[in-house]
């Protein structure tokens, strides 16, 4: 297969990196974690590739986005610290060896390595969109926790999460996360509790886009 014509879909066929990925989920559902499998990384890639392709961003750079979003999480296989930086390095091996072109994978790395909020920074568009793709990504069906009175904090936000959805305006000027919350299993403050930090990221990558980002919890709008 020639460099030029390694896509999305031809990432999503790999075997070796379906592997890595089954493989990480395994690790985090060990450690409590919610969903990071394929129904994560299939989420996250779509919805990096809805915000560049909406943009107007080529249709190449649409496909390295969708890339990046399907390897963003194999790190987890490593240690759930620092996962997007051994993501970075092990997406690093595993596309050289798919001999992708060296700037397509400078790109893609550079994505993974800046998309968790603990060290992540939107150094390119292509980070932009999976930060926002990623951190977006909320729902009741993430928890694999099924006894209720037994939740964590992660656990009551994602099950409180009813619908998200997360869209561009017409005028292409603000990106907003709309979400649904059920607040008899998590109040709005806990949503902020633990993704405060998520949200400062959104901001930044949307500024990195061009875009305002907003918030919009049961109809009210935060941010």
């Amino acid at each position: 297969m020639s460099k030029k014509n390694m896509t999305y879909s031809d990432v999503r066929k790999n075997e070796e990196i379906n592997t890595y990925i089954r493989q990480a989920d395994i690790a985090l559902s060990a450690l409590g974690y919610t969903e990071h499998s394929f129904a994560h990384v299939t989420a996250v890639a779509e919805k990096a590739g809805y915000i560049l392709q909406t943009l107007g961003y080529s249709e190449r750079n649409v496909e390295l986005a969708k890339i990046a979003g399907y390897l963003h999480d194999i790190g987890n296989l490593v240690n759930r610290i620092d996962h997007s930086q051994s993501g970075a390095v092990m997406a690093f091996r595993i596309l050289d060896h798919l001999n992708f072109p060296p700037d397509e994978i400078g790109m893609i790395v550079a994505a993974i390595g800046n998309h968790d909020e603990g060290t992540g920074v939107p150094v390119s568009p292509l980070a932009a969109a999976l930060i926002l793709a990623d951190k977006s990504d909320v729902r009741r069906n993430r928890v694999r926790n099924q006894d209720i009175t037994s939740f964590d904090i992660h656990d009551r936000v994602n099950y409180s999460v009813t619908s998200a959805e997360l869209m561009i305006d017409d005028d292409h000027e603000a990106i907003q996360l709309t979400l649904t919350i059920d607040t008899e299993y998590g109040s709005v403050m806990d949503y902020f509790e633990i993704f405060l930090d998520r949200m400062i990221l959104c901001r930044k990558a949307a500024e990195r886009l061009g875009l305002q980002f907003k918030l919009v919890i049961n109809d009210h709008p935060l941010i």
